[in-house]
Order: structure tokens, then sequence, then C-alpha cells
């Protein structure tokens, strides 16, 4: 049986709880944001080197899938309790960030992304979550209702996924490169 529905080739999607809107509209603009979130951490996964990497990348996927899914509730309807975004997940992403701090105290200034394969990835899914992160809010501008959970998660998973690129530069036996050149770089 074929992935695909044909239900879309209008233009629609169907919104959980019912209903179909078009898709350049914020709401799969949101969740469609989240969805390319989650696909870049896996690439930062697949090539990154340490284990716990790809523990805590794990664990930023599988919220970031309850979020899409969050999202892609028809507006008016309520949010399944098991997709819901709560207070519980956001302290679970400061504690990892506490975590890899210790482990690799960022650096104090602003870094080029790039010493490490898997670091580079990270960077580059940080900055996709930062995109959905503004969706998101988009989405609330245009009167649907958000969860100020879900914000509050996305503007952490950024700061997770930056610790967790200079954690993972550590693994690989790289420092960050600061952004602002020195006399001896070029």
């Amino acid at each position: 049986m074929p992935h695909y529905t044909r239900s879309g080739d209008d233009g629609t999607t169907t919104l959980w709880g019912g209903g179909r809107i078009p898709k350049s509209h914020p709401q799969p603009e949101a969740f469609g944001a989240i969805d390319e979130a989650t696909s870049a951490i896996g690439l930062g996964r697949a090539l990154a080197c340490g284990a716990r990497t790809n523990e805590i990348a794990v664990g930023l996927q599988r919220r970031l899938y309850l979020i899409m899914a969050e999202l892609a509730v028809a507006a008016g309807k309520p949010i399944p309790d098991d997709f819901a975004t709560q207070a519980e997940h956001v302290t679970q992403l400061e504690a990892w960030a506490a975590e890899l701090e210790r482990l690799a105290p960022p650096p104090r200034e602003f870094v080029i992304p790039g010493e490490a394969a898997g670091a580079a990835a990270l960077d580059l899914a940080r900055t996709t979550v930062r995109r959905a992160e503004r969706e998101t809010i988009r989405l609330r501008e245009a009167e649907h209702p958000v969860n100020p959970e879900t914000l509050r998660w996305l503007n952490r998973a950024s700061s997770v996924l930056f610790d967790l690129a200079r954690y993972e530069e550590a693994e690989a036996g790289r420092q960050s490169r600061p952004a602002a050149a020195r006399d001896n770089e070029s």
C-alpha cells in the first residue's frame, strides 16, 4: 500500500480533529518547520561521534514529533494530553543544557560552525529550530491558540542544540572557532 493518499493534491492538508486547510496556512508552515527541525537533528545525530549526543538528539526528536502533532490540531479542538508540551519538558531541556555545559563549557564568544561534521549539522539543526520557533509565533499571531510551554520548549531546544554542538566538537577532539578573526587567522 502506498504511503500517499492523494488528498493533498489540491494543496490542502488534513488537521488533527478534522478539517482541511491550505498547505500555505501558518499552521502547516509551523508544523512543517518542526518536521524540518526533526530531520536536521537526525542528520546531526547520524554524523555525531558521541553516544550522549545520540541520546539527547533522540529525546529532542521525540518531543518535536509530539509538538508537530500538537500544532496540527484543528483550532477549537482540545490538544490530546499525550501531545501537549508541559513545563517538565522544558525542565528536562534545562537539565541537558547544564549537563552539556559541565562537559564542554560554552565559549564566551560567537563561533563559526564547522569544526566537526556532527557539530556543524547540530548547528544547522539549531537554526532550523529557531525558524520553527518563529513560525510557531507567527501561528500564534494569526490568532491560533499556541501552548506557551511549546514556545518555551522551542526556545530552550535551540540552546540545547548549541550546547550539544559544542559538546560534539569536544567529543571529536576539536575546538570551537571564534567568529571574530584573531591576528594570526584569516
